[in-house]
């Protein structure tokens, strides 16, 4: 039986909030392609580029004993066998949170009987308060 979404993006936030990179690897397809939005402008990567950023943000969270406040935001189905997760996240350092949140607009594939992370598109240094209460569709969920 095919793996819902909704089920798959659970275990993608475990996935992210507990560090684990090798499986957080095995999501990302090695066609992924993303767009980051910062202060000092806009940067286009792709896959090797993105395990280069998860490897480095895990070794932050660990290294400092922190941990990530990752929030679903909505989901929006694309197509049939594509969904949009609106996430946002930040880095919690002793219960707090001082650094400003990412707003990450993820879009996965369902392909071969599973879900791949395809795309992403990401705004940084958004403060924490802007995002406190959003939500978008937040019940929709593909279930093929």
């Amino acid at each position: 039986m095919p793996q819902t979404f909704r089920q798959f993006l659970d275990s993608y936030l475990e996935i992210w909030r507990t560090c684990s990179f090798e499986e957080m690897k095995a999501l990302i397809s090695k066609d992924y392609q993303a767009r980051e939005v910062t202060q000092n402008g806009i940067a286009d990567y792709g896959y090797s580029e993105s395990l280069e950023g998860w490897a480095q943000g895990f070794n932050f969270v660990k290294s400092k004993e922190a941990k990530w406040d990752v929030r679903e935001i909505g989901i929006v189905p694309l197509g049939k066998d594509e969904c949009m997760a609106i996430l946002s996240a930040t880095i919690l350092l002793e219960g707090r949170s001082p650094l400003p949140a990412n707003l990450f607009f993820e879009t996965f594939r369902f392909k071969n009987n599973r879900w791949k992370h395809v795309r992403s598109y990401t705004e940084t240094g958004v403060p924490v308060e802007q995002l406190k209460g959003l939500s978008i569709n937040r019940t929709t969920v593909m279930t093929e």
